[in-house]
């Protein structure tokens, strides 16, 4: 098969064209294209841990942290550097190369840099690769947190330009390219993806990727989350996606971003060993572990690692990562998240 090229010019049709394909073809071509850039038995792992969590002014009707729904989640203070530190220590002992920090922010405000820095640095100095998602980023805060180390910035665009304000009414979408460009500009790499399942149609998965893949510069990490439903958000109710239709969708998203890392993120406690093991096939080859994410379950760290090890897979191996590290991942789950007097309050 011919390389596949990096494109930014994708349009409607020739999405739609990927998505009608009969599926063992869609499969068999995203799964070449996968190998053409990647070796197809191994897998990135990522470990993501709620930094601040709750009371979020924006209005996701997807997100239990929004402060705009009534959910169980409970709001807890922006957590100390030294605990946050101790929980990508874990991380890493148990085989995760990147270690993600997410806060329930519309933005970090001037007052919370300095600890978010600290974080970034003193994460690092473990060994770990470091990704952020803290929400909205102006040019000054994105240079920042380059300065202090940050490899990676997460900021989805959720769907398409066309469903977003279905979604989201208190930030545009041209807020979230922006805050992409800073993150380019800055010279950090960028972690964007979507949610797929929000009562969306099918053309508005073909514009997230769109959107997506004709960025001037695709993302590093591209995470696929089908959504997750929780009581008391405006979503809780919507109909389920069809589980093809999710398999096709990384597949996809395989064909038009061919040197991207496509996570499977959300909603994995939903798929079974099969249906995940057909996503890894159709190119996905990235996923967090971990019990939770952010706030929404996950499957805990060692059932992850006994499926990577069932389909003959491993996980990637970043520099100064040991075989024992994985070994150890297979016997516990990394550590439930610090109660909430490890909390500090952010002035």
């Amino acid at each position: 098969m011919q390389q596949a090229e990096i494109r930014h010019n994708w349009t409607h049709e020739q999405v739609k064209a990927l998505f009608e394909m009969p599926f063992n073809d869609l499969l068999f071509k995203a799964a070449s294209i996968h190998r053409q850039h990647f070796n197809p038995n191994e897998v990135q792992i990522s470990t993501l841990l709620s930094i601040k969590t709750g009371a979020c002014p924006e209005d996701c009707k997807y997100c239990p942290q929004s402060g705009h729904y009534k959910t169980d989640l409970e709001r807890e203070r922006l957590m100390e550097v030294e605990k946050v530190v101790e929980q990508a220590r874990l991380a890493k002992q148990k085989g995760a190369t990147r270690f993600c920090m997410g806060a329930a922010w519309s933005d970090p405000k001037d007052r919370d840099m300095p600890y978010i820095e600290k974080m970034v640095r003193e994460v690092k100095e473990l060994g770990l690769e470091t990704c952020m998602t803290l929400g909205m980023l102006d040019n000054d805060k994105a240079h920042q947190l380059r300065d202090a180390g940050l490899d990676y910035y997460n900021h989805n665009l959720d769907t398409s330009p066309e469903y977003y304000q279905q979604i989201i009414t208190t930030r545009t979408y041209q807020d979230r390219l922006d805050t992409l460009d800073h993150v380019r500009d800055a010279g950090m790499k960028v972690c964007s993806g979507g949610i797929v399942g929000m009562g969306e149609q099918a053309k508005d998965r073909y514009g997230l990727l769109i959107q997506l893949a004709n960025l001037p510069k695709q993302p590093e990490s591209v995470p696929i989350n089908m959504l997750v439903k929780v009581k008391g958000t405006p979503l809780e109710n919507v109909d389920d996606l069809d589980h093809f239709e999710f398999i096709r969708t990384i597949a996809v998203a395989r064909i038009m971003m061919p040197k991207s890392y496509v996570r499977l993120s959300a909603g994995r406690t939903a798929m079974n060993e099969q249906m995940q093991s057909m996503c890894f096939f159709a190119g996905a080859n990235s996923i967090f572990y971990g019990d939770k994410l952010l706030t929404t379950e996950n499957p805990e760290a060692d059932t992850d690692m006994n499926l990577i090890r069932k389909l003959g897979m491993r996980p990637a191996q970043g520099e100064d990562y040991s075989d024992e590290a994985y070994e150890a991942s297979l016997s516990s789950a990394i550590a439930d998240k610090a109660e909430s007097e490890l909390f500090y309050e952010a002035k």
